[in-house]
């Protein structure tokens, strides 16, 4: 399979980028600094011209948009979460998804099927409310609704769309405290990747299998 994935210089992303390749596919993993890989800033539109040019007309299998960022945590509602940080998160984590998806909708649509996986958080629930990080529970809110409105659209192509969280993971924004490690998310959702389906477009589901409630 021939898999590109956004954020693919670190964390979960640098994990299924190794994953996938160990078992032969053809992988294209990007970071905003090209000698960290394939250059792509998702958060510049300005980037995504030049990336699909270097890409061409070549089917994509599947898509996996994983880039992210996570600015507000531990900030005070009295004096944090900055129209700077807002601005940035949702160009990443929400505007950086809809226009990879956008530039690259010709080569998914070329592996016939391809398929498209997003990578959300449990955070985006608005059944889970404990309070804090508004910017980005809201930014990964925002990409769950995305990623259900993309499934509808693209049905009709049968390109399946997937929304996921990969559980809270020791990585740079997860941090040391966190439930699992990158070696366990990978597997979890690299399984999760492969039996997405159009019977199954639309899901939000963990990295373990279960669906999650929205």
């Amino acid at each position: 399979m021939k898999i590109v994935i956004t954020g693919g210089n670190r964390g979960i992303g640098a994990g299924l980028a190794t994953a996938y390749r160990a078992r032969g596919d053809d992988v294209i993993a990007t970071a905003r600094q090209p000698d960290m890989g394939t250059s792509l800033d998702v958060a510049d539109p300005a980037s995504f011209p030049h990336f699909k040019t270097a890409l061409g007309d070549a089917p994509v299998d599947l898509l996996i948009c994983n880039a992210a960022v996570y600015l507000d945590r531990g900030e005070t509602l009295e004096t944090g979460y900055t129209p700077a940080d807002w601005a940035h998160s949702f160009a990443v984590n929400v505007t950086g998804v809809f226009l990879t998806i956008q530039s690259l909708l010709s080569n998914v649509r070329g592996a016939k099927p391809g398929k498209i996986a997003i990578i959300s958080s449990q955070m985006a629930s608005s059944t889970r409310a404990p309070g804090g990080s508004y910017i980005y529970r809201a930014s990964k809110a925002a990409v769950l609704n995305l990623g259900r409105n993309l499934a509808t659209d693209l049905r009709q192509d049968g390109v399946a769309v997937g929304i996921y969280h990969p559980g809270w993971v020791t990585t740079d924004m997860g941090g040391p405290r966190a439930d699992i490690g990158v070696d366990d998310a990978v597997s979890g959702l690299v399984r999760e990747f492969d039996a997405l389906n159009i019977a199954s477009t639309g899901c939000f589901r963990t990295w373990d299998g279960r669906d999650h409630a929205y």
